[in-house]
């Protein structure tokens, strides 16, 4: 068998036929690359509008409807305290005894006063039938008169005096509702702070505060569902009672008051609550959150929005409204029947051309 040997041009030309396609491979795998990177495969989505409940949420505290301070009209000591913080009380209940001494002076007052009476009411009696008889005279009548309803009017003063006294001897309660503070303990003479404050917390009032925007959405009598954190997820019911005329300076809000019947006693004044309140229904597009980007160091938020007409995305600044469970609703930013990016969206930029990886309708 002969071998034949290929010139030396001959194998210098398959060498640089070799090296032009190996060439050609690298530049071909190089531009698919290239093409890959510019043009990112992303998932997009196409969203409409839909009815979303348009739902306020605000901080709350506790006021009970009615406040009374339980004091005695004088400086006086204290004998008793039956009830302390957080007791429940009703109307009438005996709450503090004080002590009587003062109710013995005034008794004797009321004595004096009355024995003088008496004694005025024998001269008077005895004048008038001296002067029938010719033995006084008409102007004697009528200074023992005078004299007379003096001491009536002293004794009625006295037994007032008395009457007082005794009332602020035993102090009860005026109103039904809880004790929200005691000030003083038994021996301890009373000051300028009352004994007792109780409240009326059947209802209770539930203070809110809305801005300008909203106040034409809030009305007398709407529903509100109230949450607090000591009873976790339960919700109590209430109803707008008052809208505040008025804006306050500070804040640039309105206050307003809803009222809970609170029959179980369970809400109690000073504690911190949530309110919810519906305000109507609007049309808006909702987005799914994995559309969403938050602009990093600002509070801005973005969709990226799939063109059709060219294969771009343009990037889209977006106001967001409630949040729907997986989902946004979009105040503005995106129009209905649009496809926004819902994966891939890292590799993106404004106006930068994309390969869909599925287009769901």
């Amino acid at each position: 068998m002969r071998i034949k040997h290929l010139s030396s041009a001959v194998c210098l030309s398959l060498l640089a036929s070799l090296s032009v396609f190996t060439a050609c491979s690298g530049d071909d795998k190089k531009a698919t690359e290239e093409k890959q990177e510019t043009a990112p495969v992303v998932e997009v989505k196409t969203v409409t509008e839909q009815d979303v409940d348009q739902i306020g949420e605000y901080t709350a505290t506790v006021e009970p409807e009615l406040i009374n301070n339980i004091s005695s009209a004088a400086p006086n000591r204290i004998k008793e305290i039956y009830v302390d913080e957080g007791m429940n009380v009703a109307k009438g209940q005996r709450l503090v005894v004080m002590d009587d001494v003062n109710a013995v002076t005034y008794q004797t007052q009321v004595d004096n006063a009355r024995a003088n009476l008496n004694n005025v009411q024998l001269n008077y009696d005895r004048a008038v039938e001296l002067y029938k008889i010719g033995g006084g005279t008409k102007q004697q009548v009528d200074q023992m008169e005078t004299q007379l309803i003096s001491a009536r009017n002293s004794l009625a003063a006295a037994e007032r005096t008395l009457r007082n006294a005794r009332e602020n001897t035993v102090l009860t309660a005026p109103i039904s509702g809880v004790v929200t503070a005691r000030n003083y303990d038994p021996g301890d003479m009373t000051g300028a702070l009352p004994v007792l404050t109780i409240a009326r917390v059947q209802p209770v009032k539930i203070v809110i505060n809305v801005t300008e925007s909203e106040l034409s959405n809030v009305r007398k009598g709407m529903p509100a569902n109230i949450t607090f954190d000591t009873y976790g997820d339960e919700v109590f019911n209430g109803t707008v009672s008052m809208v505040a005329p008025t804006v306050d300076p500070a804040s640039h809000t309105f206050g307003v008051e809803i009222t809970s019947t609170n029959s179980d006693n369970k809400i109690l004044p000073g504690m911190f609550g949530r309110v919810t309140l519906n305000h109507g229904t609007k049309t808006r597009v909702v987005v799914p959150d994995k559309a969403v980007i938050k602009q990093q160091g600002s509070g801005d938020h973005y969709v990226y929005v799939y063109n059709p007409s060219d294969g771009t995305v343009s990037y889209n600044k977006v106001e967001l409204g409630r949040r729907l469970g997986a989902e946004y609703e979009l105040v503005s930013g995106v129009e209905s029947g649009a496809q926004v990016v819902i994966s891939g969206a890292s590799r993106l930029a404004n106006g930068k051309k994309v390969t869909l990886k599925n287009a769901k309708q």
